[in-house]
């Protein structure tokens, strides 16, 4: 039986976080090439100090003949992002930092798997969950993610300038009977400017809009709040800690309420595995919770670098399943053609729908009219439940 009473803590960070601006910057190149070709490849990493931004990867087009050209496109893509975040500091400026672009043509013994419907790489993935929220998703990381983006609305639109860019919040809740049910724990630092000196500056800022987004009875006597715990943060960003793509992947996902295979998520095209079969596996798990055949559910696909057909499939429900685990597995690859290209088919990925991705969470937002955040769609409910 699972444990119905205990504490659970999962952290955030903004988009203006150093991982979260490469993360950015590498989802944006991504969309780009898909605005050039829907099928174009790309694994681009970014790097990110003071006042420097270093790209790298492997990214390939149909026509080889074009990237020398499309190459010319980077730098602006990159500074746009930084500007977008809001970095016009002396030491990140996104007018006067130096870019390197090292892309190049993808290897091609990758593309020779791929190009046979393969999958890119070996590797395991993880989709979960839990009917604890409206959203299908454990409370911890989808309201920390809620409060860094009600304060970067706030910041962006010039309501708080005394705001910066880059921001962590930390959020430990009370579960009972499974439930959460209270907010022991709040904890937000984030970048200001030279003008609030303290602590309780910063608190008196961000606590209405931290109290707008959490529920009420969540916020007692008992609530103990850690508000720039350590004082002053005025320089942030990239030039206050060095920036890669890829390190936050346990806030892109469940907040470490849910195993990870390991593998990151920006940067990567939708014939990376690593990506489209993570979001195929929350896709499944939602719908299994959805479909009201579990109230949690865990579930894990693993693939092999040129082969289509998945290895295994497995999902756990823990202890909540209202039917067999093994009808679970054996409809939902009923339901679902998880190949990666079935994959990139069934949930529509081969547009440019990533940058949006690259903070806040990749799962428990709402799908889009364009077919962002297709993944978390249910449409899947009435097809699992006659499978089963």
């Amino acid at each position: 039986m699972a444990r119905q009473n205990y504490l659970f803590t999962s952290e955030s960070v903004s988009e203006g976080h150093p991982d979260k601006v490469c993360d950015r910057i590498s989802d944006s190149i991504l969309d780009a090439f898909l605005r050039e070709e829907a099928h174009a490849r790309v694994a681009c990493e970014t790097f990110a100090t003071t006042n420097c931004v270093v790209v790298g990867g492997e990214v390939g087009l149909s026509d080889e003949s074009r990237l020398s050209e499309f190459m010319g496109r980077i730098d602006g893509i990159v500074r746009d992002c930084v500007r977008d975040i809001g970095y016009e500091q002396e030491k990140f400026h996104w007018n006067t930092l130096q870019l390197h672009n090292m892309l190049h043509p993808q290897s091609a013994h990758i593309a020779q798997g791929v190009d046979r419907d393969g999958a890119g790489d070996q590797g395991i993935m993880f989709g979960y969950a839990v009917d604890e929220t409206p959203e299908l998703m454990p409370a911890p990381i989808l309201y920390a993610h809620a409060i860094l983006k009600r304060l970067a609305e706030a910041r962006k639109s010039g309501t708080e300038k005394t705001l910066g860019p880059d921001a962590k919040s930390q959020l430990t809740l009370r579960y009972e009977g499974g439930k959460p049910v209270e907010a022991t724990q709040i904890v937000l630092s984030t970048q200001h400017t030279d003008e609030a000196q303290t602590s309780d500056d910063i608190r008196a800022i961000v606590e209405p809009y931290i109290r707008e987004v959490l529920p009420k009875e969540w916020l007692t006597e008992h609530t103990e709040w850690h508000v720039n715990p350590t004082g002053t943060f005025v320089i942030g960003g990239p030039d206050g800690d060095a920036g890669l793509t890829g390190r936050k992947i346990i806030v892109d996902t469940y907040g470490g309420a849910a195993p990870h295979g390991g593998g990151a998520f920006s940067g990567k095209d939708p014939t990376k595995v690593d990506r489209s079969a993570a979001y195929a596996a929350r896709y499944l798990a939602k719908n299994v919770v959805a479909a009201g055949l579990a109230k949690r559910c865990t579930l894990q696909v693993s693939y092999a670098i040129g082969v289509a057909k998945p290895l295994s499939i497995y999902v756990d429900t823990h202890g909540t399943g209202q039917v067999d685990e093994a009808a679970i597995e054996k409809a939902v690859a009923e339901c679902m053609d998880l190949t990666p290209r079935g994959i990139r088919e069934h949930l529509d990925l081969n547009k440019p729908i990533y940058a949006r991705t690259a903070a806040y969470g990749h799962f428990g937002r709402a799908p889009e009219a364009d077919g962002g955040f297709s993944w978390e769609r249910t449409d899947l409910v009435d097809a699992l439940k006659k499978a089963v």
